[in-house]
């Protein structure tokens, strides 16, 4: 299929009849990436990053059940820059549990 070239501003345009947009999935406002190899240009899709934050993860964790809860590993004890002065944490006092518990509460 042939189309023409048009100028648009200072840059060039190319209208994509309606057939080809729709076998390519390409709506009004779709992101595309444009490609230059040897001399061909070609419009490939952009395909978004999804961004989780931390109480998405937890709250699938909890949907999924303690079947694919990631297991603890022991690393050993600490050695060099490695050890971190004594907080809440290292003093055992912050616990998966405890957070799993704090997130449930959130939820309520």
């Amino acid at each position: 299929m042939k189309v023409k070239i048009a100028k648009w501003g200072n840059s060039l345009a190319v209208r994509l009849p309606k057939r080809v947009a729709e076998e390519a999935g390409l709506r009004p406002e779709t992101e595309v990436e444009i490609v230059v190899e040897r001399g061909t240009v070609q419009l490939k899709p952009v395909v978004p990053i999804p961004h989780y934050t931390l109480e998405d993860m937890i709250a699938e964790i909890d949907r999924l059940g303690p079947g694919y809860e990631p297991e603890s590993v022991e690393w050993g004890p600490d050695v060099g820059s490695e050890i971190l002065p004594e907080d809440e944490y290292s003093r055992g006092e912050i616990t998966p549990e405890n957070i799993h518990e704090k997130h449930a509460t959130r939820r309520r």
